[in-house]
């Protein structure tokens, strides 16, 4: 096969390869929506055109977490300083819901200038990709990642550690970060204590353990609701979607519903609504 013949070979096979090759993504408009999601693979990010998230006042029991990330928040959109925030404790208490809540909130009062984006647990290793891309952006963002915790011989605790820093470059000025976490230090407690009984210094192993936790300066706990604040929560459902029952109806199935369940929290309420919309046919997305 001659040099010319061998080169249109690989031309058309150039050419077919591209035609089998999917489009390149367009770039995205970081200042056209209120949240995005990163995606590792590709280092892209993708616009959120609707978020799913609560209205702040179906949000009940945690109105000094709701009021402390919300003035952080506030500080952050307006250019003063404000700090990473990790909301921790129990599962199904609004953490999530609550960071979503605040976004919009912080948004709808400074439009414009603050977005939501958000990283999966197992993306974190790229986070430096996500901050360049945000970095030169005249845009503040809120980082935010869901439920993050490491356990075992996951090390990827330790690149985030110097990421929330912000490493030699610095932390940049227009990215907090936020996450939730059922965990207090974000580690399982037998990684500390597994660290604690095999390290030659006991104190300072644990001490590297726990101080990704310290890189959070806003720490925000959420507890078990008691029943007072579980029947709020389903009667402020209730109204804001116009379900019409009878109060002492509605607290009696609530009650079974927690029994059956075997706990009370923002996340059982809601299950009990869609469960109670559904019975009676009422669509929840009409309100």
């Amino acid at each position: 096969m001659t040099d010319q013949s061998t080169e249109a070979l690989l031309r058309r096979i150039a050419d077919a390869l591209e035609r089998m090759a999917p489009p390149a993504a367009p770039p995205v408009d970081l200042k056209a929506y209120d949240a995005y999601v990163w995606h590792a693979d590709g280092s892209r990010l993708e616009a959120v055109p609707r978020v799913n998230r609560v209205a702040m006042t179906l949000l009940r029991g945690i109105d000094r977490q709701a009021d402390m990330l919300t003035d952080n928040t506030r500080r952050f959109a307006t250019g003063l300083p404000a700090n990473n925030a990790l909301l921790w404790g129990a599962r199904g208490m609004g953490k999530s819901s609550l960071v979503k809540a605040v976004q919009a909130t912080v948004a709808a009062e400074h439009p414009g200038t603050i977005a939501l984006v958000e990283i999966h647990r197992e993306d974190i290793p790229s986070l430096p990709a996500l901050l360049t891309a945000l970095r030169d952006v005249d845009r503040r963002f809120i980082i935010f990642c869901d439920d993050l915790s490491f356990d075992g011989n996951d090390a990827s605790y330790k690149s985030m550690k110097a990421v929330l820093d912000g490493g030699v470059e610095g932390r940049p000025a227009n990215i907090v970060f936020y996450a939730t976490s059922n965990r207090r230090h974000l580690l399982a407690r037998d990684m500390i204590e597994n660290e604690r009984s095999t390290a030659i210094n006991p104190g300072e192993a644990v001490e590297e353990k726990v101080s990704l936790s310290d890189r959070f300066g806003l720490w925000l706990g959420f507890h078990h609701c008691d029943q007072d604040t579980y029947m709020a929560m389903v009667e402020g459902y209730a109204q804001h979607y116009g379900i019409d029952i009878p109060s002492e109806q509605i607290r009696r199935e609530a009650n079974e519903w927690s029994v059956t369940r075997g706990s009370r929290s923002g996340r059982v309420a809601w299950q009990f609504i869609q469960d109670l919309a559904g019975r009676r046919a009422r669509p929840l997305d009409a309100s």
